[in-house]
């Protein structure tokens, strides 16, 4: 009897030739793995994401004209979100409430693009439109047009975004070692790149047809609409199907169009059309996860759908009202104890040099040909951002050709001599000239 005890003992604490306690260990050790594969999931994705910084500082910094290219470097170094965190706990966390009504944002339409638009449009609202924005800035018959100085710096910071996009959204799952977690994180990289395919698409044609403004094929609309593309699926990224995704992005487009004008038209000064991209991308996320996400109200009006509507609605709601109340008490406290915006001396000279001594493309690291100054003294004042050459000590000599000798040479056979008199014909004369030259 002791002896069939013992054998019971021993066979139980047997599982195929291995002892339960080495079982339980090798159970403990899996559990650990997985946790470490996914803590480094998580980490790496966190990093490619604080690499999207390098994005915003590329795309902010060619947005605006290059006297402020310094300046923008070093906000983006000095950047700290201050705002994100109480939202991110009410949508995020189980303790949230708005977790708790049944709110569902996978990867941030409202805790993180909506109240990144709020914040955007107040901002520009206190700071006000710079200088010669929106009116003649020096009472001169021509208004000055505001442009950014660097396309392919915008198009690389772009494009920065975009492939941050994905680890971005692809990350916001948490993990990758649960049965099922490679198929969900497939569909959001996926899903991701097919919102902004529909939304640069779309753009695109909208361009060529005139939508926006003279028929051509717009770069940066069509890169605005492809970042507020990839913005509108990320509440749905994990449950929309990839035909979804597309038709999402795609009525992003006329959607973000349409803020920006009416950015303009309330005479908002918004370079990098932040508003558009992220409060437009943001609320239509929400929406549109709520249409086109599995088991949504395209699929078949339910209660259970209208209900997750309406949670969404309200969730973008406080979170509107919670972006707008600290906007505003936090710009407002800056205009009021003029700490929001530089004087008007300063912003012409350009905050490079104003705030930080140290301009984004000294000219001193360029070598120009010094026969003659590119602007005068008093056109500098008008261009800022263009430091004028020191005026020689000598002028330089140009020979002039008198009017009958040089009408002989043009009657003349010799192609040599007519070359010679169109080199020095085209020669700018003097100072006075070379402005003119270059005003064209």
């Amino acid at each position: 009897m002791a002896t069939n005890n013992t054998r019971m003992v021993y066979v139980e604490s047997v599982i195929d030739g291995t002892p339960l306690s080495e079982t339980a260990g090798n159970s403990t050790e899996m559990e650990h793995l997985k946790s470490s594969i996914d803590d480094i999931f998580v980490i790496s994705n966190g990093i490619i994401v604080c690499f999207m910084q390098c994005g915003f500082a590329c795309l902010e910094a060619g947005a605006v004209r290059s006297k402020n290219t310094t300046n923008i470097m070093m906000k983006n170094l000095m950047d700290i979100c201050f705002v994100y965190p109480p939202v991110t706990h009410w949508v995020w966390t189980e303790e949230g409430w708005l977790y708790k009504l049944g709110y569902v944002d996978f990867s941030g339409c409202g805790p993180i693009h909506l109240i990144g638009g709020v914040c955007s449009f107040f901002g520009a609202l206190f700071l006000g439109p710079r200088l010669g924005r929106f009116e003649n800035k020096f009472n001169s018959s021509e208004k000055e047009e505001l442009v950014g100085h660097s396309v392919p710096l915008t198009g690389i910071g772009g494009m920065i975004l975009i492939a941050g996009f994905l680890a971005f959204n692809g990350g916001s799952i948490g993990s990758m070692s649960k049965p099922g977690d490679q198929f969900v994180i497939a569909r959001v990289i996926i899903n991701t790149i097919l919102g902004g395919s529909g939304g640069s698409i779309v753009m695109l044609g909208m361009c060529k047809l005139g939508f926006g403004g003279k028929s051509a094929w717009s770069f940066s609309l069509t890169l605005n609409a492809a970042l507020a593309g990839m913005v509108s699926v990320c509440a749905g990224a994990d449950v929309m199907a990839m035909w979804a995704s597309f038709v999402s992005g795609a009525l992003m487009a006329p959607l973000y169009l349409g803020i920006h004008y009416a950015v303009l038209w309330i005479k908002l000064d918004d370079p990098l059309d932040a508003v558009a991209v992220h409060f437009g991308g943001g609320f239509w996320g929400l929406l549109s996860a709520s249409l086109f996400g599995n088991g949504g109200i395209v699929f078949g009006a339910s209660y259970e759908s209208g209900l997750l509507l309406w949670h969404r609605i309200v969730g973008a709601s406080v979170i509107i009202l919670w972006g707008s109340v600290w906007s505003c008490l936090m710009f407002g406290l800056l205009k009021r104890s003029g700490k929001l915006r530089v004087t008007e001396e300063e912003e012409l000279k350009g905050l490079d040099i104003a705030m930080h001594n140290e301009p984004g493309y000294p000219l001193k690291g360029w070598f120009i040909p010094p026969q003659f100054s590119l602007y005068s003294e008093a056109e500098a004042l008008v261009k800022p951002d263009m430091e004028p050459l020191a005026r020689p000590a000598v002028e330089p000599y140009v020979e002039v050709m008198p009017k009958p000798e040089a009408e002989k040479v043009m009657n003349s056979d010799s192609d040599t001599s007519r070359r010679t008199y169109n080199k020095s014909s085209i020669r700018p004369k003097s100072e006075s000239e070379a402005d003119r030259y270059f005003r064209r």
